[in-house]
């Protein structure tokens, strides 16, 4: 909705709030299963051009909004200028400030929330102060400590009291320093440094500041989603088509596999986990023994306990896309597997082969033409496939109609197909 031009301009706010809104309960989530990875080694950083003056102005604007709600000050000061660009890891510098304005917001009663920001020397220095009900001494001993909480504070608010753990790792990981005070009764300051350099060269602050991406040069791209939730699918085709990419739908790993074994020849995959029948990895595994198991490859699952978990398929934490799914992330993925090179203006769709006019065949019977029917709208290849052989064998005289139908059905344009049988004249069956 937010890349929608047809959506009002006084609405893109609100819509701009609920984006950030339901990042934020992503990054949560996400953030319980960090602790483990950063525990076991295997939770890297990637770090890389980032419009760091927009990214700290977006929390600013989001946690604003929460502390309206709760009737609580929001201040948010930038000490001296802020460098445009930097050179972080975003997703983990977000973590660690969501959590540290979440946990000022969600235990202060009344008065202000306080967001300082300063950048000099190549050092970044925030500061998140509350007027919430302080820490005692030994409170603040064991403040970064999993579950630990105020006991003035301690049944407030919901919470796993994980926040404070997950920011302190992430920042120590980072090579960075998270420390605090607290006065109790009078509130706290939590104060973070973090090294993030400018960049100062124009052409990595243009890629920093990234174009629209309406379109790509070149080819058009095949893609398979595969999932066994019809809204996921549809969301998927409805952010990809538009792009110019052409998409075919599976409602299981068994659908997916009968597509390319007719012929289907995906650029990339987009694979759910979850699924009835054999499920994403399975599916993923068998696609891979497959002639045309070439095709790159995306976990787009909820499963996140999955993600950089040692696994046989070959896919690797970077190919793991968590739902709710963030579309840059996608595109992103696409980007790099692709080799896509972005255009602002949409991609002109490809020209479809009209089929052969309904008026110049002969009608199957319409005992021959329901079944028919159900495979279409199943989109079941191989039922298809069997229905035309079945209408051979039975009217021969009908050879334009089931030559044309296979045609559309080996390019797996169903809904032409379904089209074209909504148009079977009642005189050309008998009823």
């Amino acid at each position: 909705m937010g890349e929608d031009a047809a959506i009002p301009a006084h609405r893109k706010h609100a819509v701009h709030v609920i984006k950030r809104g339901g990042e934020h309960l992503l990054s949560l989530i996400e953030g319980t299963l960090d602790i483990a990875r950063i525990e076991s080694g295997k939770l890297t950083l990637n770090v890389k051009p980032t419009r760091f003056a927009d990214f700290v102005h977006e929390l600013a604007a989001l946690f604003e909004v929460q502390a309206a709600a709760k009737g609580l000050a929001f201040h948010f000061e930038a000490e001296g200028a802020l460098p445009e660009v930097v050179r972080a890891d975003e997703k983990r510098v977000r973590q660690i400030l969501i959590n540290l304005l979440g946990n000022a917001i969600k235990f202060t009663a009344q008065g202000r929330v306080v967001f300082r920001v300063r950048h000099a020397r190549e050092m970044a220095v925030v500061e998140v102060e509350d007027t919430g009900p302080g820490l005692t001494p030994r409170e603040l001993s064991h403040i970064f400590e999993p579950f630990a909480r105020g006991a003035s504070a301690g049944g407030s608010a919901p919470g796993a009291g994980l926040g404070l753990t997950i920011a302190k790792m992430l920042t120590d990981l980072m090579g960075g320093e998270l420390s605090a005070t607290s006065t109790p009764g009078q509130g706290s300051v939590f104060r973070v440094r973090l090294f993030l350099p400018e960049v100062h060269a124009p052409a990595m602050a243009t890629e920093a500041a990234r174009r629209p991406r309406r379109g790509y040069e070149g080819a058009r791209r095949r893609i398979l989603v595969v999932d066994n939730e019809e809204a996921d699918r549809e969301l998927l085709v409805a952010l990809l088509e538009p792009l110019g990419f052409e998409l075919r739908s599976a409602a299981s790993g068994h659908d997916a596999l009968d597509l390319l074994a007719a012929g289907l020849q995906p650029d990339a995959i987009l694979m759910d986990l979850a699924m009835p029948g054999i499920d994403g990895w399975e599916t993923i595994r068998r696609i891979r023994r497959m002639a045309q198991g070439q095709a790159k490859i995306a976990v787009v699952s909820a499963n996140a306990f999955d993600k950089g978990l040692d696994n046989d398929a070959g896919i690797r934490a970077e190919d793991f896309i968590l739902k709710p799914v963030r579309h840059s992330e996608l595109l992103d993925w696409l980007e790099r597997q692709l080799a896509l090179r972005w255009v602002d203006e949409p991609a002109a769709p490809a020209p479809a082969p009209a089929p052969a006019p309904p008026g110049a065949w002969a009608w199957p019977r319409a005992e021959l033409l329901a079944p028919l029917r159900d495979a279409v709208q199943l989109g079941y290849y191989r039922g298809i496939l069997n229905q035309l052989e079945a209408i051979d064998a039975a009217q021969p005289e009908c050879g334009a109609f089931t030559r044309e139908m296979r045609e559309l059905a080996r390019q797996f344009r169903f809904e032409a197909m379904v089209q074209a049988l909504a148009r079977a004249q009642p005189e050309g069956a008998v009823r």
